[in-house]
C-alpha cells in the first residue's frame, strides 16, 4: 500500500452496484456542508462540446446526517439541494447507469469498468476548489481487474491500485478518468516524464512493444517541440536530466480501448482516453516499420499524437473563455479552430518528424484534410470562427445538410495553421515557422489562458508584420486559402486526380447489395451538385436507373445512355473522343413512394478533382517536413 493520509472534505466512494444491470454505487460525503447544500452534476465533459445531461442516468438519490434523513428537492434538470444541517457530515447515496462504451461517459459490464468522473461524481456547490477524494474498492465480479488513472494515489493497493486517491479540486478530478480490468500494460520514460499505457480488450496477436516504441517517439517528439530545451534521446530511454522541470506534466496515461468498431479520443491534463478497432493495433508478426502495419496503424499514432499534444495545446494554454470550466452550460469561444485545428495540423507533421512515417506516407495524410475541406460546401457558408463557437449545436450534432452549411474546424482549423505555417517561412523574417508562434504563446501566457489577440501578437512578432488580413480573410471569412501556390513555394506540387463518382454526382451514399436485394441510399446531397439539380434528397433509395436495377452508385456508369461520340482530329487512330451523355432516368422511392427523376452528367468540375500532393524539390520540402524549428 501507498503512505495515507488524513481524508478530505469530500469523498466520494464508488462501487460496482450491479454489473449485469450496469449500476455504479455511489457515495458522496461532505464533511462540511453548507445550510441548504446544492449538489450538480455536470451537463458536458470538457473538450467534448455537446450538452451530453449525465444527470439522465442518475438515480436513487437519497441523503443522511446520521440518523436523519434530510429531504432531497430536484432544482432542475442537473442540481439537487438537501434540506441539511450545516457543519454536520452530510453523506449522499445515489446509483448511475453506465452503459455508453465511449470515451466520454462511463461504462460497466463484467469484463470492464471505465469512467469519467464528470458521469458520476456530484459537485458541492461553493466547495469545488477544496481539495476531493475518490476511493475505489476492488470490483470482484470483473476477473483480474486492476485500476488505473492519472489521480494521485494516497493509500492503494500497489498490485491492483484499488483504494484512495487525491484530486486538488474538483476541476482535476472531472479530468481524471479511470480505467477498472483485467487490461496489458507497458510503461515507457520520455525526457524523464513516466508513461504508462493501458490497453483494454487487446486480441492474443497484439504487439505491445511496437505500441510501446511508437508511442514513446511521439511522446518524445512533443516535448521536444514545446521545450526545445530538452533533450532528444532518439533510440534510447529519456534522460532524467531536465524532463520532469520543464514539462507541466510530471506522469501521464494512456488509456486505450480495443473494440470492434469505433475512434476517438478526449483529453485530459496526465491522461487520455482513446478507442480503436482491434484491427488498427500492431500485430506480431507483421513486417518492421509503422507503415508495414497498415493504414488503420498510423490513423491511431496521429490520434496518439493528437491527444497528447492537447497536454499543452487546450489542456493549459486554452481559450481566456475557458480559464474557469462553467459545468452547468454551452462554454462558447471562437477558439476552436485553433485549438483543435492547430492540433490536428501537428499530430500528423510530428508522425512525420519523429520519423514513424515518411514523406510520401504525411502527404497522403495532408491531401485527405485538404480534400476534406474542398469538397465541404459549407466552407463557402460558414466561417471556420463561427464552426469554433457553433460546435455545441452544429459539430456535434450533424445531419444531412451540414455538410452544406457547416466547415469542420478540426480540418479547416488544420489548413488554416498550413498555411500559416508555410507563409512565416516564406515570407517571415530569419527562420519564423508557426512552431516558433506556438511556443511563443505557451511562454507568454505561462502555460494558461489566451485570446485571438494573443495569437495575432505572436503571429506578427514571429513574422516581423502583422498577419490580420490573412486571419481575417481565412478564420472569420471564408476565402479559400491559396494552399497551392504555398505548397508549391515549399517544394509540393499538386497532382490532380479524378473525383469518384459520388464526389461528381455530389452525393454520399450507403451501397446497397445484390444478394439482399438492397438499394442505393442517398444519406447527404451536396449543394449546387448534380445530384441537387435532379431533385434527389437525404433519405432516398436510388432502385434503378434507366430500367436497370440499382444496387451499388458506381453501376450508373454502366446504365448511361450515350448521345454522340465525337473523334478527335488529334486522337490516334481507333481511340474515342469526348462521350458526352443523355440524362439517366432514376426510379426513386421517397416516403413508400416511386418518383422518376432525371439526372444531368456534369462536366468534371474542379471542386470535385481529387487534390494528390507529391514532392517536387526534396531540399525544400524537408526544411518544412522533417526537423522541428528549435528556438
Amino acid at each position: 500500500m501507498t503512505s495515507s493520509s488524513k481524508t478530505s472534505a469530500l469523498h466520494y466512494r464508488i462501487e460496482a452496484a450491479d454489473l449485469q444491470a450496469h449500476l455504479y454505487g455511489v457515495t458522496f460525503t461532505i464533511a462540511e456542508p453548507e445550510a441548504g447544500q446544492i449538489v450538480a452534476l455536470p451537463v458536458w465533459i470538457p473538450g467534448s462540446y455537446l450538452v451530453r445531461e449525465f444527470a439522465k442516468h442518475l438515480q436513487k438519490l437519497r441523503a443522511s446526517q446520521g440518523r436523519r434523513k434530510p429531504a432531497v428537492r430536484q432544482l432542475d434538470k442537473h442540481r439537487w439541494q438537501i434540506d441539511c444541517t450545516p457543519g454536520v457530515p452530510l453523506v449522499l447515496h445515489y446509483e448511475v447507469y453506465a452503459h455508453d462504451d465511449s470515451v466520454r461517459t462511463a461504462w460497466l459490464d463484467t469484463r470492464r469498468a471505465f469512467f469519467n468522473p464528470t458521469s458520476l461524481c456530484l459537485q458541492a456547490e461553493g466547495q469545488q476548489d477544496r481539495p476531493h477524494d475518490l476511493e475505489v474498492e476492488g470490483f470482484d465480479g470483473i476477473a483480474g481487474a486492476r485500476l488505473y488513472t492519472a489521480l494521485k494515489p494516497l493509500r492503494v493497493a500497489r498490485k491492483t491500485g484499488f483504494g484512495l486517491y487525491r484530486a486538488a479540486d474538483y476541476d482535476e478530478l472531472a479530468d481524471s478518468p479511470v480505467e477498472i480490468g483485467d487490461c496489458w500494460v507497458g510503461e515507457f520514460e520520455a525526457h524523464g516524464v513516466p508513461h504508462r499505457f493501458v490497453v483494454a480488450g487487446a486480441p492474443p496477436t497484439f504487439d505491445g512493444a511496437r505500441l510501446i516504441e511508437d508511442s514513446r517517439r511521439i511522446c518524445e517528439e512533443a516535448i521536444a517541440f514545446w521545450h526545445p530545451a530538452a533533450p532528444k534521446a532518439r533510440g534510447t530511454r529519456g534522460s532524467r536530466d531536465a524532463g520532469q522541470r520543464r514539462t507541466p506534466h510530471d506522469r501521464y496515461v494512456f488509456m486505450l480501448n480495443a473494440t470492434g468498431e469505433g475512434y476517438g479520443g478526449l483529453e485530459h491534463r496526465h491522461s487520455t482516453a482513446l478507442i480503436c478497432t482491434r484491427r488498427d493495433l500492431p500485430l506480431l508478426g507483421q513486417q518492421n516499420g509503422t507503415q508495414a502495419q497498415g493504414d488503420g496503424y498510423i490513423t491511431l499514432l496521429g490520434l496518439i499524437c493528437h491527444e497528447y499534444f492537447h497536454t499543452w495545446n487546450v489542456k493549459r494554454l486554452r481559450p481566456a473563455e475557458l480559464a474557469r470550466y462553467d459545468y452547468a452550460a454551452e462554454n462558447y469561444t471562437e477558439l476552436l479552430w485553433f485549438f483543435e485545428g492547430f492540433t490536428s495540423y501537428y499530430d500528423d507533421l510530428l508522425l512525420r518528424r519523429a520519423g514513424l512515417i515518411d514523406d510520401a506516407a504525411y502527404l497522403k495524410l495532408l491531401s485527405k484534410t485538404i480534400n476534406q475541406v474542398r469538397q465541404t460546401p459549407g466552407r463557402q457558408v460558414q466561417s471556420v470562427a463561427q464552426s469554433s463557437f457553433d460546435a455545441w449545436v452544429k459539430y456535434y450534432r450533424q445531419d444531412a445538410n451540414s455538410p452544406n452549411a457547416t466547415v469542420s474546424y478540426y480540418t479547416k482549423g488544420a489548413t488554416v495553421a498550413l498555411a500559416l505555417d508555410l507563409t512565416l517561412r516564406q515570407h517571415g523574417t530569419g527562420n519564423g515557422t508557426l512552431d516558433h508562434v506556438m511556443r511563443l504563446l505557451w511562454q507568454s501566457s505561462e502555460g494558461g489562458p489566451i485570446a485571438e489577440s494573443d495569437v495575432r501578437q505572436a503571429l506578427a512578432q514571429v513574422a516581423g508584420q502583422s498577419l490580420n488580413a490573412e486571419l481575417d480573410a481565412w478564420v472569420h471569412g471564408t476565402r479559400e486559402l491559396p494552399l497551392q501556390e504555398l505548397l508549391a513555394a515549399h517544394g509540393i506540387d499538386v497532382k490532380l486526380d479524378p473525383a469518384t463518382l459520388a464526389q461528381r454526382l455530389g452525393l454520399r451514399a450507403s451501397e446497397g447489395d445484390a444478394a439482399q436485394r438492397s438499394s442505393v441510399k442517398i444519406n447527404t446531397v451536396l449543394r449546387g451538385s448534380a445530384g441537387e439539380a435532379a431533385g434527389l434528397a437525404p433519405g432516398d433509395e436510388v432502385l434503378a436507373a434507366n430500367g436497370w436495377r440499382l444496387h451499388k452508385l458506381d453501376d450508373l456508369l454502366l446504365y448511361r445512355q450515350p448521345k454522340a461520340t465525337r473523334i478527335s482530329r488529334a486522337a490516334p487512330a481507333g481511340t474515342s473522343g469526348k462521350v458526352r451523355y443523355a440524362a439517366t432516368e432514376l426510379l426513386v422511392s421517397r416516403d413508400q413512394r416511386l418518383l422518376t427523376l432525371h439526372l444531368e452528367w456534369p462536366e468534371v468540375d474542379t471542386q470535385s478533382i481529387v487534390w494528390r500532393l507529391a514532392v517536387s524539390d526534396a531540399t525544400r520540402a524537408q526544411a518544412w517536413l522533417e526537423t522541428a524549428q528549435a528556438g
